[in-house]
């Protein structure tokens, strides 16, 4: 499989990020090691989770999918074939309303470390930016990270737009860590905000992209069609909004390029994010051997330009 350069990092990661978040949620951690397995068995090299996941299920403390993923780390020892991004400053159990301050950010490393079973992250993210720490306070923490040999490379994710450009001027600016990655929701279904607020930023900066919600929550994989079928999985909640005309000519697209190509919705709706030039690897994830077919195959699978246009013009805003 052909690695993609991450950002202006030294990380080549495979096409398809798998999304942690379902460790220690939908999975258990036998199920979770199989998955892991199997999507690094495949050729593929990159892990995202965060600090916090899944700190939504009753009874845990967040801290659940680091936790999978460094017994993972530990059992097989192939730490240097494998890249392993995470977060900080995220929501829920144990997190500061200061979430991007110096002081957070130095506490919560050592306790993804510990949990990861790991003495290095390759890529650190910012989960959620407060809007109250000066920038050049969070890039300084990194910078201290970095210097430890903590951390290798740093990224962001829900940030505005203002503030990522003040972010990345302030690193040049006061010769701070600068951010190589931007983790925005983009996916079909999700295309305004990401294309017109802050794909221009990306590509000024070519930050490397690794999208959440690649799937929208499961409905790109076309097994929403009904309000009756929300009730199919714990997710069903979080993607009603796209039951709408919109979402039917999306699914309607998606249904019938994937009958051309032989193939499945899912691998089509991926596919398509692959062709995207500001994209590097969308983030999804598979809580069954199955699902996790479609996340190995979207890479081999090469969308002519009809296919995309007619997806650009099913999904247009």
């Amino acid at each position: 499989m052909q690695k993609r350069k991450l950002g202006n990092t030294d990380l080549e990661v495979s096409p398809i990020a798998f999304g942690g978040n379902v460790f220690g949620w939908t999975l258990d951690e036998e199920k979770s090691f199989d998955i892991i397995d199997a999507f690094v068995g495949a050729g593929f090299n990159f892990i995202d989770t965060a600090n916090n996941y899944p700190y939504w299920v009753k009874g845990n403390d967040g801290g659940e999918s680091e936790r999978t993923i460094g017994n993972w780390l530990k059992k097989r020892r192939i730490r240097d074939k494998v890249v392993i991004a995470t977060k900080v400053g995220g929501r829920g159990k144990n997190q500061s309303k200061t979430n991007a301050s110096k002081k957070h950010i130095l506490k919560e490393v050592d306790n993804s470390l510990m949990r990861l079973k790991t003495d290095y992250i390759d890529l650190y993210q910012l989960h959620y930016d407060d809007e109250i720490t000066p920038v050049e306070e969070t890039l300084s923490a990194f910078q201290d990270l970095i210097q430890e040999g903590k951390i290798r490379w740093i990224g962001v994710s829900n940030i505005s737009p203002g503030r990522l450009v003040e972010s990345l001027e302030a690193a040049e600016k006061f010769n701070l860590p600068k951010y190589q990655t931007l983790q925005p929701e983009y996916n079909l279904c999700e295309r305004e905000k990401y294309e017109t607020l802050y794909e221009p930023i990306v590509l000024k900066n070519d930050l490397g992209v690794m999208n959440y919600y690649a799937l929208a929550s499961g409905f790109l994989t076309g097994k929403y069609r009904t309000l009756e079928d929300l009730q199919k999985s714990q997710r069903g909640k979080d993607v009603e909004k796209y039951m709408n005309e919109r979402g039917m000519r999306i699914l309607d697209a998606l249904a019938e390029i994937s009958i051309e190509y032989k193939t499945t919705s899912a691998v089509v709706a991926l596919a398509w994010l692959l062709r995207r030039p500001s994209i590097c690897s969308p983030i999804a994830s598979a809580t069954s051997l199955s699902q996790l077919d479609s996340l190995i195959q979207a890479p081999q699978l090469d969308l002519n330009s009809s296919a995309v246009m007619r997806l650009n013009e099913a999904s247009e805003y």
